[in-house]
Protein backbone atom coordinates (compact mmCIF):
# COMPACT_ATOMS: atom_id res chain seq x y z
CA UNK A 1 0.00 0.00 0.00
CA UNK A 2 1.24 3.44 -0.83
CA UNK A 3 2.03 6.28 1.61
CA UNK A 4 0.93 9.30 -1.03
CA UNK A 5 -1.09 11.41 0.04
CA UNK A 6 -3.28 13.76 -2.10
CA UNK A 7 -4.15 16.94 -1.56
CA UNK A 8 -5.85 20.10 -3.82
CA UNK A 9 -4.26 23.18 -4.46
CA UNK A 10 -5.91 26.94 -5.35
CA UNK A 11 -3.53 29.29 -7.78
CA UNK A 12 -4.29 31.38 -10.32
CA UNK A 13 -4.84 30.50 -13.99
CA UNK A 14 -1.46 32.65 -14.89
CA UNK A 15 0.71 31.48 -12.60
CA UNK A 16 -0.05 28.19 -12.84
CA UNK A 17 0.19 28.12 -16.63
CA UNK A 18 3.49 29.62 -16.47
CA UNK A 19 4.41 26.72 -13.86
CA UNK A 20 3.05 23.87 -16.54
CA UNK A 21 5.61 25.77 -18.84
CA UNK A 22 8.57 25.57 -16.85
CA UNK A 23 8.04 22.08 -15.54
CA UNK A 24 7.63 21.12 -18.79
CA UNK A 25 10.81 22.28 -20.07
CA UNK A 26 12.54 21.16 -17.79
CA UNK A 27 11.26 17.31 -18.59
CA UNK A 28 9.01 17.02 -15.74
CA UNK A 29 6.37 14.25 -16.56
CA UNK A 30 3.37 15.85 -14.12
CA UNK A 31 3.06 18.29 -11.70
CA UNK A 32 3.57 15.90 -8.69
CA UNK A 33 6.82 15.43 -9.59
CA UNK A 34 7.75 18.82 -9.85
CA UNK A 35 6.13 19.88 -6.53
CA UNK A 36 7.86 17.34 -4.63
CA UNK A 37 11.10 18.69 -5.38
CA UNK A 38 10.25 22.36 -5.30
CA UNK A 39 9.31 21.02 -1.39
CA UNK A 40 12.74 18.98 -1.11
CA UNK A 41 14.39 22.11 -1.99
CA UNK A 42 12.75 23.95 0.32
CA UNK A 43 13.10 21.88 2.95
CA UNK A 44 16.97 21.64 2.47
CA UNK A 45 17.28 24.94 2.69
CA UNK A 46 15.80 24.89 6.05
CA UNK A 47 18.02 22.20 6.96
CA UNK A 48 20.66 24.76 6.41
CA UNK A 49 19.58 27.46 7.92
CA UNK A 50 18.83 26.23 11.15
CA UNK A 51 22.36 24.63 11.51
CA UNK A 52 21.72 20.84 10.31
CA UNK A 53 24.14 18.47 8.54
CA UNK A 54 23.52 18.66 5.07
CA UNK A 55 25.18 17.67 1.66
CA UNK A 56 26.06 20.17 -0.69
CA UNK A 57 28.96 20.53 -3.80
CA UNK A 58 31.13 22.80 -3.98
CA UNK A 59 32.01 23.88 -7.57
CA UNK A 60 35.67 25.58 -8.28
CA UNK A 61 36.82 27.25 -12.03
CA UNK A 62 40.39 28.44 -11.87
CA UNK A 63 43.19 29.51 -13.47
CA UNK A 64 45.73 26.31 -13.33
CA UNK A 65 48.74 28.82 -13.32
CA UNK A 66 48.50 30.24 -10.13
CA UNK A 67 50.43 27.81 -7.81
CA UNK A 68 49.34 29.46 -4.32
CA UNK A 69 45.87 28.56 -5.45
CA UNK A 70 46.25 25.12 -6.54
CA UNK A 71 48.45 25.03 -2.92
CA UNK A 72 45.77 26.72 -1.26
CA UNK A 73 42.89 24.08 -2.55
CA UNK A 74 44.99 20.80 -0.99
CA UNK A 75 45.56 23.03 2.16
CA UNK A 76 41.22 23.89 2.70
CA UNK A 77 40.93 20.32 1.42
CA UNK A 78 43.26 18.82 4.04
CA UNK A 79 42.00 21.17 6.75
CA UNK A 80 38.02 20.35 6.40
CA UNK A 81 38.81 16.45 5.74
CA UNK A 82 35.77 15.94 7.43
CA UNK A 83 33.31 17.61 5.18
CA UNK A 84 35.59 16.96 1.54
CA UNK A 85 33.86 13.97 0.78
CA UNK A 86 35.51 13.55 -2.66
CA UNK A 87 36.60 16.12 -5.75
CA UNK A 88 36.44 15.88 -9.14
CA UNK A 89 39.20 17.87 -11.46
CA UNK A 90 38.78 18.17 -14.98
CA UNK A 91 40.33 20.29 -17.43
CA UNK A 92 38.59 22.52 -19.41
CA UNK A 93 41.27 24.17 -21.55
CA UNK A 94 44.68 25.37 -21.14
CA UNK A 95 43.50 28.08 -18.97
CA UNK A 96 40.77 26.61 -17.00
CA UNK A 97 40.61 23.84 -14.58
CA UNK A 98 36.93 23.04 -13.07
CA UNK A 99 36.82 21.07 -9.87
CA UNK A 100 33.68 19.41 -7.98
CA UNK A 101 33.97 18.90 -4.53
CA UNK A 102 31.12 16.81 -2.65
CA UNK A 103 30.48 17.97 0.46
CA UNK A 104 29.00 17.26 4.10
CA UNK A 105 28.73 19.22 7.10
CA UNK A 106 26.75 22.70 8.45
CA UNK A 107 25.85 25.03 6.10
CA UNK A 108 28.20 27.49 8.17
CA UNK A 109 31.04 25.80 7.89
CA UNK A 110 30.44 24.68 4.34
CA UNK A 111 30.15 28.17 3.12
CA UNK A 112 33.58 29.74 5.13
CA UNK A 113 35.23 26.77 3.48
CA UNK A 114 33.60 28.78 -0.51
CA UNK A 115 34.08 31.78 1.37
CA UNK A 116 38.14 30.95 2.14
CA UNK A 117 37.54 30.31 -2.06
CA UNK A 118 35.78 32.01 -3.65
CA UNK A 119 38.02 35.55 -3.00
CA UNK A 120 41.42 33.87 -3.90
CA UNK A 121 43.53 34.99 -6.56
CA UNK A 122 42.87 32.53 -9.79
CA UNK A 123 39.00 31.81 -8.82
CA UNK A 124 37.26 32.30 -12.04
CA UNK A 125 33.92 31.41 -10.30
CA UNK A 126 32.81 29.77 -6.94
CA UNK A 127 29.46 28.12 -6.31
CA UNK A 128 28.24 26.40 -3.14
CA UNK A 129 24.88 24.51 -4.08
CA UNK A 130 22.76 23.00 -1.20
CA UNK A 131 21.64 19.72 -2.38
CA UNK A 132 19.89 17.79 0.70
CA UNK A 133 19.58 17.70 4.63
CA UNK A 134 21.07 14.49 6.14
CA UNK A 135 18.83 13.48 8.85
CA UNK A 136 20.36 11.52 11.43
CA UNK A 137 20.38 7.39 10.42
CA UNK A 138 17.10 5.75 11.28
CA UNK A 139 17.41 3.79 14.42
CA UNK A 140 16.71 0.02 14.30
CA UNK A 141 14.03 -1.35 16.66
CA UNK A 142 15.51 -3.80 18.86
CA UNK A 143 14.73 -6.57 19.89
Amino acid sequence: MSDLVRFGVAMDRALLAEFDRRITAQGYENRSEALRDLVRADLTRAAWDEGAEVAATLTVVYAPEVRELVLRISELEEQHAGSVVSSLLVRLDEGRVLQVMALKGRGAELSGLAGQLAGAKGVLSCALTPAAALAEAPRRPRG
